[in-house]
């Protein structure tokens, strides 16, 4: 069994969030660092950035990890 979709997706999902370790766009400036706020156009643009980086990682590079 491939676990690699389901750990990097956890490990994006975590980071990407928007306003955990930045939010791009922010409230008040373009880009905000650890505000825990949010907005719809930041979670349309993390989700974009999400299914982009995991596309590429998943199909492009083809990373695979097997557990047992």
């Amino acid at each position: 069994m491939d676990w690699a979709p389901i750990l990097i997706g956890y490990l994006l999902f975590i980071l990407l969030s928007p306003g955990l370790l930045f939010q791009l766009p922010g409230n008040v400036r373009h880009v905000e660092f650890g505000s825990i706020t949010t907005n719809g156009k930041s979670m349309i643009l993390h989700t974009l950035i999400f299914f982009v980086i995991f596309t590429i990682l998943i199909l492009a590079v083809g990373i695979h990890i097997y557990i047992g």
